[in-house]
């Protein structure tokens, strides 16, 4: 889950010229809090690049929803160890580099994880802990290897009756980066489309100051320990720490491994800057899922990427050439 509010945005709007402003609507788009923010010269003009914006994001919801009957994504599942789908270009391309991104997390990020038997309930109405062979049977679906594509015909074919994809842990990222490359074709100046807490940023605040984002303690949300400065770039957080439930005075909470069934443990939040938020969305995930040690050797072993890191102690790690400047 993207937790928006681990994110604190400078937004304020400075005027250079009287042209120069920045406008933001917040909106509910893909079942999540949308801010889309844009530099144009007037209101009229921002309420139409907006509206091209809410547009595009509508249309990628359609192309990947799980959740629409007559999407392709749920004519794939449907057909699951059936037959193979054909389907469009963007979202053959867009599942070629989920699997991409699964090869190089080992797996720790996987658009199969929508195979997972819902067993964990995050709601308040799990009275019991799933039995160690539930949770074993739960993720036997998963795998990203058994997703079969074929480059020529751009189809797509899951191997096992009853496997599924899904891009809850991608797509709003990816709505982000199409949102923002739609925004450059048309000229405009600057702006943010933060879809939730997976964040992508272009151009100048109207004062000519870079757009910043503040990183929160997960524990404490009216308190940023640091302003980064983001400069066409990407940022992405994932919080561990607000769905849970506790047996025997265990915490289990809403990120799943998807490898062993168990909720991962370890970490509060993880937030990754890259020029992706569809790369950062993924990698969020999986630095969850590899645990602090291993998902801070992964990130710093990535050009261009940098990550932030919140352990279950409440303490602060990040990668090697990130520089934070606490408060």
């Amino acid at each position: 889950m993207k937790i928006y509010l681990s994110l604190f945005f400078c937004l304020i709007s400075f005027t250079i010229h009287a042209q120069d402003k920045s406008y933001t609507k917040v909106l509910k788009l893909m079942g999540s809090r949308f801010e889309i923010t844009v530099v144009a010269e007037n209101e009229v003009q921002s309420s139409n690049y907006i509206q091209i914006a809410v547009d595009e994001i509508v249309r990628i919801e359609k192309l990947i929803s799980e959740w629409d009957p007559n999407s392709q994504v749920s004519e794939i599942n449907r057909q699951a160890g059936l037959k193979a789908i054909k389907v469009d270009q963007e979202l053959f391309d867009l599942i070629k580099r989920s699997i991409q991104i699964s090869k190089l997390t080992q797996g720790a990020f996987d658009i199969s994880f929508a195979s997972m038997d819902k067993i964990w309930k995050f709601d308040g109405s799990m009275k019991s802990m799933p039995t160690s062979d539930e949770i074993k049977k739960s993720v036997a679906k998963i795998g990203f290897q058994n997703i079969i594509l074929d480059e020529v015909n751009s189809t797509v074919f899951l191997k096992n009756e009853g496997m599924k994809i899904g891009f809850g842990a991608i797509g709003k990222g990816y709505a982000a980066d199409k949102t923002k490359k739609l925004m450059i074709d048309l000229n405009v100046k600057a702006g943010i489309i933060n879809a939730s807490g997976d964040l992508n940023s272009w151009g100048k605040q109207p004062n000519g100051e870079s757009w910043k984002v503040g990183i929160t303690n997960p524990l404490n949300k009216e308190k940023v320990f640091s302003w980064l400065p983001i400069d066409n770039s990407a940022v992405v957080t994932s919080g561990n720490y607000e769905k849970f439930v506790e047996f025997d005075g265990v915490r289990y909470t809403h990120i799943i491994n998807p490898k062993t069934g168990y909720p991962v443990t370890g970490l509060n939040s993880v937030t990754i800057f890259s020029q992706s938020a569809e790369l950062a969305d993924a990698l969020a995930t999986a630095v969850f899922v590899m645990g602090l040690e291993t998902g801070l050797d992964f990130i710093n072993q990535l050009k261009n990427i940098e990550c932030v890191i919140i352990d279950s102690n409440n303490k602060i790690h990040q990668s090697k050439n990130i520089k934070l400047n606490t408060y």
